[in-house]
């Protein structure tokens, strides 16, 4: 590689609390050839800088907002920032990504990377105009929701444009799966937001300044333009564009997709109704998360009447809509919009709260939660009205949502009774609605991601199995997806390895996954990175890339105790469904587990015992 010609700001801004210090800093050359930007960033500074042991909601646990030379809203999917942090939820490697402007706005105020560490006396907000920090009282917000926090702080900083990141009352309350919101956006898993909420950090304001940042460049304007043309012409980015990520839910009800009733079975055969139901009644348009973007595939929605009543607002994705109905058995699709709307103004995740919503009612059903002891609330399964009840009491931690906020690891834990088998989680991250019975890929994705049972780094394995699509990973030795049977064991450790490789380059550009669900290859991006950055890039040196930052966060993870087991997941995934299309099914079988894992740690070049990276390989990747 050569020097730097373009791409990046070459600053970092690091505002440390205890003292309400700020520091511009020089980054490292080094450490963007090897971890360019985005979690690979991230990753890099938190080993480096937290200690081994560090409390998740301690000072010293830090909270970093990156970006990559490609957080740019006019590159496709540049209008993101993620968020690296000690997770809450795990006690591990914690990252989040959230749409929005915030990432290129933080590229316009000339910085690559924003780190906050200690913890402010008081509540406070702080504005980021350039070099200059302002650090504001955040008392008069203190309680109040999201969409109240940003309309009074847009009325106290009024001029010229800029973005807001934020947390409600649940990041207040140390809530461990708060999220960080930038208005309807929610960098939603691993409670970034509890960590902003123990620094006493309400929001971040950051001054947009130049509209443009290295764009320049024709190499860089035509690989734009190429880029472009391969998403309009793509079907799956027309499919999202119409039906957004919430029309899904058929197809993955249909393939045994759609964890049911507690991931007591992976198919309700409802999900059509439901989706009818949304698109008729609550559906009112799509929108895309940042200035610029061709997909859009955010929905705005409401619901016009009745106890449910819900302001228009961008939410009701896959996910949510999938917690708040399959997950707890409810049909009500009001109250399903009206609980994810009311998780965005907490700022909870929609993800995390429907799953222990639905722990609580299986607990529930089998009298490990009696009515006497949560003040007479009906759990039943499929009671809509119980719903946004808890979702507000699990943000103010109040009677039961108290228990709840601590996350399902955690709660069930503490019910003890065998509440711990009825908590599904991995690494103590709550599952999300996505079912290992569906595929073998996806099942061991599920076990080995980093940052726990995630619905972003297991979703490769859904689309591999059952969507047959291969992101143009075949090139790097991923069989072709359409001669594969999907409830076949074998080879999936090799498979997995490769796709967590290539897919978690997204994360390390800090860009939206879906544009390489929409066609985009890593050729595509590494043509975009060497037209910014002057560097020669290819799509082998991205993968390798995504696989040392990949070790690395497999580092930090052993390093705060996690181990070989921690790769499992809940032995309810693993049987037959109790009910539904595949209750009969023995090929939705997980028969051998163990089998996969070692064949992944083979793949690796892991220890086969202890899932530890070898020297050999470390060494390969420059890690050690």
């Amino acid at each position: 590689m050569s020097e730097i010609r373009n791409g990046y700001t070459g600053k970092l801004l690091r505002i440390d609390l205890n003292e309400l210090n700020v520091r511009v800093e020089d980054i490292d050359t080094k450490i963007l050839e090897e971890f360019i930007g985005g979690v690979g960033f991230g990753v890099k500074l938190l080993y480096d800088e937290i200690k081994r042991g560090t409390d998740p909601l301690d000072p010293e646990n830090k909270i970093i907002f990156t970006t990559s030379p490609l957080s740019i809203n006019r590159i496709p999917g540049g209008g993101s920032i993620m968020l690296c942090f000690k997770s809450p939820a795990t006690n591990g490697w914690g990252e989040s990504r959230c749409g929005g402007d915030f990432g290129p706005d933080l590229r316009r105020a000339n910085f690559d990377h924003l780190i906050i560490e200690g913890k402010s006396e008081k509540p406070l907000y702080v504005v980021i105009d350039g070099e200059k920090v302002d650090f504001k009282s955040a008392h008069h917000l203190m309680g109040k929701t999201v969409s109240e926090k940003e309309r009074i702080i847009r009325n106290e900083v009024p001029e010229g444009r800029f973005s807001i990141m934020c947390i409600g009352p649940g990041g207040e309350n140390l809530v461990r799966f708060a999220t960080v919101m930038c208005r309807a956006r929610a960098s939603g898993r691993g409670g970034a937001g509890a960590v902003m909420g123990s620094k006493n950090l309400i929001a971040i304001v950051i001054r947009s300044k130049s509209e443009n940042i290295h764009m320049q460049s024709e190499q860089l304007t035509n690989a734009v333009r190429r880029a472009l043309d391969i998403i309009r012409n793509n079907p799956i980015s027309n499919r999202i564009r119409e039906h957004g990520t919430t029309g899904d839910i058929v197809r993955s009800d249909d393939v045994g997709d759609w964890p049911t009733k507690n991931f007591r079975s992976n198919y309700w055969g409802k999900a059509k109704s439901i989706y009818d139901t949304f698109y008729k009644n609550n559906y009112v348009r799509n929108y895309g998360c940042y200035r610029g973007c061709p997909i859009k595939c955010g929905r705005m929605a409401r619901v016009n009447k009745g106890k449910f009543t819900t302001p228009l607002h961008g939410g009701c994705e896959y996910e949510s809509i999938s917690t708040f109905t399959a997950f707890v058995y409810n049909l009500d699709v009001d109250a399903a919009v009206h609980s994810t709307y009311l998780c965005n103004e907490y700022g909870i995740d929609t993800i995390s709260s429907g799953s222990v919503i639905a722990c609580a009612m299986d607990c529930y059903e089998n009298d490990i939660i009696i009515q006497k002891d949560v003040e007479g609330l009906d759990l039943s399964w499929g009671n809509p009205d119980i719903l946004p009840l808890l979702v507000r009491m699990i943000a103010k931690r109040e009677g039961l949502g108290d228990l709840l906020a601590r996350g399902v690891m955690r709660a069930a834990q503490e019910l003890g009774k065998g509440a711990e088998e009825l908590a599904m989680h991995g690494k103590g991250l709550e599952g999300p609605a996505h079912d290992p019975r569906s595929g073998k890929t996806c099942g061991l994705s599920f076990g080995t991601a980093n940052r726990g049972m995630c619905h972003i780094h297991p979703f490769e394995g859904p689309g591999y199995d059952n969507d047959k699509l291969d992101w143009g990973m075949k090139k790097y030795g991923v069989p072709d997806p359409n001669t594969l049977n999907r409830w076949d064991e074998g080879g999936r450790g090799k498979i997995v390895k490769i796709l967590q490789d290539g897919m978690i380059v997204p994360d390390i550009l800090s860009i939206c996954k879906f544009f390489m669900y929409s066609g985009l290859t890593l050729e595509n991006y590494a043509e975009m990175l060497s037209a910014l950055t002057g560097w020669d890039i290819d799509d082998y040196h991205l993968i390798k890339t995504g696989e040392r930052v990949y070790n690395l966060q497999k580092l930090f993870n052993i390093r705060e105790g996690l181990k070989r087991e921690d790769d499992l997941f809940p032995e309810r995934m693993m049987k037959l469904p109790e009910f539904g299309r595949y209750k009969d099914n023995i090929e939705c079988l997980i028969k051998d587990y163990n089998m996969m894992l070692n064949e992944y740690y083979k793949a690796r070049g892991w220890d086969p015992v202890t899932g530890i990276p070898k020297d050999e390989k470390l060494r390969e990747l420059g890690l050690l």
